[in-house]
């Protein structure tokens, strides 16, 4: 009777657990972060900001993430997920909030730094969770879900925050400290949630040490493939999303319709988040989803920068059908890895975050300074950067420890 009511407990806590996973991409993660892009005209024209130091602000957020990726990740594992989201909300609260005190492009540049730092730790451990909570036929799912939490966000981060929350809270510096007070309600929240009971899990776990971990990991092929992938991808999506708003509007688009016309990505990859989780479930190869979900992104991206019109919203949804489902099935394909599993994903996810984090710092700046030449040569530029990225799938080895082929 004590093992039913233990394992009846622990089924409805992973549920809680993944509902409260699910709400930190949206309003810790992903709101905050899509609401930079649709604000920088009116924070590039009170800081006097040009469209390359907007580029480099969007892109500062992924620096310290390439660090992060290293430690963040050892710790989650060493330390366990719930804790290490705990401080990362707290942490990543007041710093967010502090990029509303900037009064110039070093001041932002620095505030969004350090607010990286926070972010970049969130991801990597959301999914550890998952893997933690959930066995290896439930994976899959439950990284969708939390993916759709994720789009959730980016959907209404987009949408709502230059000509709604903007308005409504007096400016973007006050939408900021209300993102800031957002996260570190959510840090609370983690402090005081169950943590699943696999005791002879943790002590293993604590005899881990950060390079012990990291060794363990950057050894791995396959990993390394994912990471490449992953990466180009990433840089794509990160410019794209970045620079879209303003592009539009310098096509003469209309500030909401272009706002809207970057939610639309969130709101289709949203849509299609579980459904291609679920299918790269019941077809048994994560590979062949990957390949495909990646394809869509930078055909989609690609064809942004050749047409105008309704065809740039068309471009826009082909873009976005996949991306958050490829995010999903990408950590999934990480956790299940022959070598990783739920000891060291959290180190494995990190390396990821960490090779995807040098695509995300660069992709911006570099795309937004092709506009100068041609503006739609930015968009050419991050579907190439898919397409070499890509590539890395043809050589992934051996199955995955769950018994899902690549």
């Amino acid at each position: 009777m004590k093992a039913y009511t233990t394992r009846t407990r622990s089924e409805a806590y992973k549920w809680l657990v993944l509902t409260l996973a699910t709400f930190t991409f949206t309003f810790v993660v992903a709101i905050p972060q899509m609401s930079l892009p649709v604000m920088f005209d009116e924070i590039s024209a009170e800081l006097g900001l040009s469209l390359v130091q907007v580029g480099w602000i969007w892109g500062a957020g992924s620096v310290l993430g390439i660090l992060v990726g290293l430690i963040g990740g050892p710790i989650g594992d060493r330390f366990g997920p719930r804790r290490t989201l705990a401080v990362a909300c707290l942490f990543m609260g007041i710093a967010g909030a502090a990029r509303g005190l900037s009064n110039g492009f070093a001041m932002l540049t620095i505030t969004t730094l350090i607010t990286g730092f926070a972010q970049w730790s969130i991801p990597m451990n959301v999914h550890k969770t998952c893997g933690v909570w959930f066995p290896g036929v439930q994976l899959g799912m439950a990284n969708g879900v939390v993916s759709t939490g994720m789009a959730t966000g980016f959907l209404f981060g987009g949408l709502l925050a230059a000509t709604v929350f903007s308005p409504l809270f007096g400016g973007w510096r006050n939408v900021l400290f209300m993102y800031g007070a957002l996260a570190m309600l959510f840090g609370m929240f983690w402090w005081v949630s169950p943590e699943k009971a696999k005791v002879e899990d943790q002590q293993r776990n604590n005899l881990i040490s950060f390079r012990e971990a990291i060794r363990h990991v950057i050894r791995l092929r396959n990993v390394w493939i994912l990471c490449i992938a992953t990466a180009g991808v990433s840089g794509c999506v990160n410019g794209m999303l970045g620079f879209l708003p303003l592009y539009l509007r310098g096509l003469g688009w209309k500030p909401a319709m272009a706002d809207s016309t970057l939610a639309s990505f969130h709101a289709v990859s949203l849509l299609f988040a579980i459904p291609i989780a679920l299918l790269s479930d019941r077809i048994g190869s994560r590979r062949g989803v990957l390949m495909a979900a990646a394809m869509l992104i930078g055909i989609g991206t690609g064809l942004i920068g050749f047409t105008s019109g309704l065809l740039i919203s068309v471009a826009v949804l082909v873009a976005g059908i996949s991306r958050d489902g490829f995010m999903a099935i990408t950590m999934t394909a990480i956790i299940e890895e022959k070598g990783i599993g739920t000891r060291f994903a959290g180190s494995a996810i990190g390396l990821n975050m960490s090779v995807l984090g040098i695509a995300n710092v660069f992709a911006p700046p570099i795309g937004n300074w092709l506009a100068g030449f041609w503006t739609g040569l930015p968009f050419i530029f991050w579907a190439s950067l898919v397409l070499i990225g890509s590539t890395g799938y043809l050589f992934l080895r051996h199955p995955k420890a769950e018994g899902i082929g690549c």
